[in-house]
């Protein structure tokens, strides 16, 4: 046990310390990084915006195929739902 904490010390010892100075030119994204994570940003808005609106509509078709079997089950006289097999009595 001992000697695997000396190996972590010498380890330890042995890592240069970073440098206290550094270029900003080279850590900032500058321009170039704002326009694309802009873009990025604009892309996924209106990925978002597509997706809301097709859940939307699908859900409302469920809706009015629901309202439409409903009718058409109250027109022919047969009050209960789908059977057991998924498929509309008649």
């Amino acid at each position: 046990m001992h000697a695997a904490i000396d190996i972590f010390a010498v380890i330890a010892a042995s890592v240069p310390t970073p440098q206290s100075t550094v270029d900003p030119e080279l850590v900032t994204p500058g321009p170039a990084g704002f326009v694309a994570i802009a873009l990025i940003t604009v892309a996924v808005i209106l990925l978002v915006w597509d997706m809301l609106r097709r859940v939307r509509r699908g859900r409302y078709r469920d809706e009015v195929r629901e309202d439409l079997d409903a009718q058409e089950r109250e027109r022919t006289g047969d009050v209960g739902g789908p059977d057991d097999t998924g498929a509309p009595r008649s």
